[in-house]
């Protein structure tokens, strides 16, 4: 809290945490250790975590226009949904739904109501373990003003604008194994990309010299 001549007493906002674009998926957080990636995240932001701000809700659904086009299946497939509510303490930063195609995650521990991320590793190295190692991924984000639902749900203040995200994850051969979709809080992030900056005229020059 800090107080200004005139103003009173004015509580001052936490600083946003570190929402991690790409370092968050590395797989030696997931694959050999136990750093599923909101935890990641908290870990860059030197703030403490539990596992258990991390709640779901396990249920299977039919596919809408854009899970379907996501996952690559038709509208209206049966689908899992495996849906996130995200806190720090007790302050709501986020929701996540993952989207999954039955034959992938069936039996697993992905399809697990228990709290919490799936295991150690979380769904990433359920999916490992599974025969499906990601490869990469493709997200896109956009900001829009929050329904009456995520108002309540995310406990937002009057004005408070949400990004959301969506999120493909592929295997190296192309198969979708994730769909997922994610409003967070705006105030709640600062996101953060570092990556390599590609060069594709280098690289097609190199394809041409291979295929002379």
């Amino acid at each position: 809290m800090t107080s200004s001549r005139g103003h009173g007493t004015v509580v001052r906002a936490r600083s946003a945490l570190k929402r991690l674009g790409i370092a968050r998926y590395d797989k030696a957080k997931w694959r050999d250790g136990d750093e599923v990636a909101f935890i990641a995240d908290r870990v860059a932001s030197g703030r403490a975590y539990k596992r258990d701000e991390q709640t779901q809700t396990v249920s299977r659904v039919e596919a809408t226009a854009l899970v379907a086009e996501g996952l690559g299946v038709p509208v209206g497939s049966g689908v899992y949904a495996r849906a996130r509510l995200v806190k720090e303490g007790t302050q709501p930063t986020h929701t996540l739904t993952s989207y999954y195609r039955p034959e992938h995650v069936e039996g697993t521990r992905i399809v697990d109501p228990t709290p919490g991320p799936a295991g150690r590793g979380g769904g990433y190295r359920v999916l490992y373990d599974a025969g499906y190692e990601i490869d990469h991924m493709k997200e896109a984000l956009f900001a829009r003003v929050p329904t009456a639902d995520e108002v309540k749900l995310l406990q937002l203040p009057v004005g408070e604008p949400v990004v959301e995200l969506h999120r493909t994850t592929y295997t190296a051969d192309g198969t979708v194994v994730e769909f997922a979709v994610g409003v967070h809080v705006a105030s709640r992030f600062a996101w953060e990309y570092e990556f390599d900056v590609p060069d594709s005229a280098r690289q097609q020059g190199k394809d041409k010299e291979g295929s002379a």
